[in-house]
């Protein structure tokens, strides 16, 4: 049985690795493939993002102008109501005054 593990074991073990050494390079080669893909898609998709990238800094304007026309919208509207309380307050004040004025 020693001479037998001793003559067909390391055989046995240098046909594995060899084995193994072909499936690496096998699985290796189909990583390359795959990675090749996925390079191509990627390339493709930065293309269309590219291609969108006008319409992206249009749509970006856009939003900024649309932005900065409500922020004067909601600046004239709170403006106008603080006005309002304003006369509102100057007239209780100036009624304030006439009756000080008519009780001295």
């Amino acid at each position: 049985m020693q001479a037998f593990l001793n003559e067909y074991l390391p055989i046995l073990i240098y046909i594995l690795l060899c084995i193994l050494i072909v499936l690496l390079i096998i699985i290796c080669i189909k990583v390359i493939k795959t990675m090749t893909r996925v390079e191509r898609i990627v390339d493709d998709v930065d293309d269309k993002v590219k291609s969108l990238n006008a319409i992206f800094n249009i749509v970006d304007s856009v939003t900024d102008k649309l932005s900065a026309l409500t922020e004067v919208i909601s600046d004239s509207i709170i403006l106008f109501i603080k006005g309002i309380f304003k006369k509102r307050k100057r007239k209780i004040e100036d009624e304030k005054q006439k009756e000080e004025e008519v009780n001295e």
